[in-house]
């Protein structure tokens, strides 16, 4: 799985030295030729290296999405989250592939074009980042445990008035936007952050499932304020409410306060 996200890195790296041609798939959601040209690599070598295992991309036909449906192992895969980031050259986009297994998130790597960095791991497997000269070190959440104390990050993009009164409401105060789902989880798995909280409007599967291994496995949580955990089986594809990344006593702080958030 590293080794096919690199080689997605290496196709957006490409397409990042030159001109970025955007299209629009719904409303203002852009694609660009980066993104399918890393979908069709991506899922050809999965294809290769896992015979049998379902994928679902996020730029392959819809058509494909219910392949995961009570499969025992299934491949989730966003080539490049971030286009928004991407066409901005700001470098917060990354390769996100994630593996579930009985329905729950088990593997996950997140690699990152701009910098090399690369992040990887799973629930009872540990995490790790291996950094672009090839140095690999264990990665783990913060110790932080309230809410005001911890240094937040949220989308950069899709950020809105709610966001914000939600965040005050929590008391709130060290908040950074990014861009990427895969770029605050990994800030959060590695201790550079120690919360990400994300409303969900848009959000996919594809863009949980490798965050959420990675997360899991430096010793963090991922899941909505109501405890229930992603369902990458049966669930829906659409990720609903608030998306919210941290250590174990954050993200019950988080849930206790956002309780009447939750649909």
């Amino acid at each position: 799985m590293i080794r096919i996200a690199v080689a997605g890195c290496a196709v957006i790296n490409r397409h990042y030295a030159g001109a970025i041609h955007v299209d629009y798939k719904e409303g203002d959601d852009p694609v660009t030729a980066a993104d399918r040209e890393t979908n069709d690599l991506v899922c050809r070598e999965l294809e290769r290296a896992f015979p049998g295992v379902p994928i679902v991309a996020e730029e392959s036909d819809e058509s494909t999405f219910d392949v995961r449906r009570d499969a025992a192992e299934c491949f989730f895969v966003d080539p490049l989250d971030g286009t928004r980031e991407f066409v901005k050259r700001n470098g917060e986009f990354a390769v996100m592939i994630g593996l579930a297994r009985a329905g729950r998130a088990a593997l996950g790597v997140v690699a990152v074009p701009a910098t090399g960095r690369i992040f990887a791991g799973g629930p009872g497997a540990s995490s790790f980042e291996i950094a672009k000269g090839g140095a690999r070190r264990a990665i783990h959440t913060s110790n932080v445990e309230n809410v005001p104390d911890a240094h937040l990050v949220i989308s950069r993009s899709r950020s809105t008035d709610d966001t914000f009164a939600l965040l005050h409401r929590l008391g709130a105060t060290r908040i950074d936007k990014l861009g990427s789902a895969g770029l605050k989880a990994a800030a959060v798995a590695c201790a550079e952050a120690d919360l990400w909280l994300q409303p969900t409007q848009g959000g996919k599967l594809w863009d949980s499932c490798g965050p959420e291994a990675v997360v899991a496995g430096a010793g963090g949580v991922v899941g909505t304020p109501s405890g229930a955990a992603i369902d990458y089986a049966a669930g829906p594809l659409a990720l609903d409410g608030i998306l919210v990344a941290a250590t174990r006593k954050l993200f019950d702080a988080v849930s206790l306060s956002c309780r009447g958030d939750v649909p």
